[in-house]
C-alpha cells in the first residue's frame, strides 16, 4: 500500500485534518464497514468515476452515484466496495470545518454520500478529479487538493461558538452539557442547538455519543487483549450492558466483533455477515 497525507497549510489546518492519496492492492474481502467519527470527508475514486454505497441489511441492494462525493456526517455505519479503495484520494474535515467550505447545512448531507457537483457544481468537481489524475506524484496532487480548498473557503468559515462547543466536547463527551456551553457563548440552547446541526450536521448530544464510541474504538483497536470493562469505565458509559448497546448502534456488531473483523485502519471494518450471528 502507498499512502501519503498531510495538514494543509493555514488557514485550511483549523478546518482540515488530513488531505491523503492512497494506492492499494485487490482486497480479500469485498465489502467493508465504515464506523462514523462525527466529522465529514471529501473523496475522490480515482481507479473509477463512480461510487457504489450498499444496503448494510440486504447488500445485493447497492446505490451508484457519482466518483467524487461528499460523504456528510453518518450517524451509524456505511458498507462500501473495497474496490474503490485501489486509488483514492480525499480531504478528512475536522468537525464541522466543511461548513467553511460546503454551502448547504451539513445536517442536509448527513448519512448520505452527495455527489460534489451538486455542491460545488459539475465544473469544479470535475476539474478537481481531471487535475488530480493528470499529476502522478503524490505530493502534487495533494498540492491540487490544497489549491481546491483554497479556492472554496468562504470567509464566514465556522461559527466561534461551534468552535468553543468542540473544543468543551471532545476531551469528556456527554460530561461537559449544553448549559455549560450555552451559558459560555451567550447563546440560547435552540439557537446553538440549530448552529451546532448546520456546521457539524447532528445535535450536540448526538456528536457527543458518537465521540465517545470513537474513543471505544481507538482503545480497542491498539490489540488484541482488551479489556472491555475498562474501556466501558473509562469511556464514561453507565456499564458494559450500555457500552455494548451503544457500540452495537454506531458499528452494527458487538466490541468483540470488532476487534475479529478490523483492519489497517481504525474505522475499515470487514463485512463479513455470517460471522456476526456468532458474536
Amino acid at each position: 500500500m502507498l499512502f501519503h497525507h498531510r495538514t494543509p497549510r493555514p488557514p485550511l489546518d483549523t478546518l482540515v485534518a488530513s488531505m491523503w492519496v492512497c494506492r492499494d492492492g485487490a482486497r480479500p474481502h469485498a465489502l467493508e464497514r465504515i464506523l462514523p467519527t462525527g466529522s465529514t470527508q471529501l473523496i475522490v475514486n480515482l481507479k473509477e468515476n463512480e461510487t457504489r454505497l450498499y444496503d448494510p441489511q440486504d447488500p445485493r441492494r447497492v446505490v451508484i452515484t457519482d466518483g467524487t462525493i461528499f460523504s456528510g456526517t453518518w450517524t451509524c455505519y456505511q458498507v462500501i466496495d473495497t474496490a474503490e479503495q485501489e486509488y483514492v484520494a480525499g480531504v478528512a474535515f475536522r468537525p464541522g470545518g466543511s461548513a467553511a467550505f460546503m454551502n448547504v447545512p451539513a445536517h442536509e448531507t448527513r448519512d448520505a454520500d452527495t455527489p460534489l457537483e451538486l455542491i460545488w457544481g459539475r465544473r469544479r468537481a470535475a476539474d478537481l478529479r481531471d487535475q488530480l489524475l493528470e499529476r502522478s506524484d503524490p505530493e502534487a496532487q495533494l498540492d491540487a487538493l490544497e489549491d481546491a480548498l483554497t479556492s472554496m473557503l468562504r470567509p464566514a468559515g465556522v461559527h466561534p461558538a461551534v468552535v468553543f462547543a468542540l473544543r468543551a466536547f471532545d476531551p469528556a463527551p456527554l460530561t461537559t452539557s449544553i448549559e455549560q456551553v450555552t451559558a459560555a457563548i451567550g447563546l440560547s440552547a435552540k439557537r446553538f442547538i440549530e448552529r451546532f446541526k448546520a456546521e457539524v450536521g447532528v445535535s450536540p448530544k448526538r456528536y457527543c455519543r458518537i465521540r465517545r464510541f470513537q474513543q471505544a474504538v481507538t482503545r480497542a483497536h491498539r490489540g488484541d487483549l482488551v479489556d472491555w470493562a475498562q474501556v466501558a469505565l473509562e469511556c464514561g458509559y453507565y456499564d458494559q450492558a450500555h457500552f455494548i448497546h451503544e457500540f452495537r448502534s454506531f458499528a452494527g456488531l458487538t466490541p468483540t466483533g470488532y476487534r475479529g473483523a478490523r483492519t489497517a485502519f481504525q474505522n475499515h471494518v470487514k463485512f463479513l455477515q455470517s460471522s456476526e450471528a456468532a458474536v
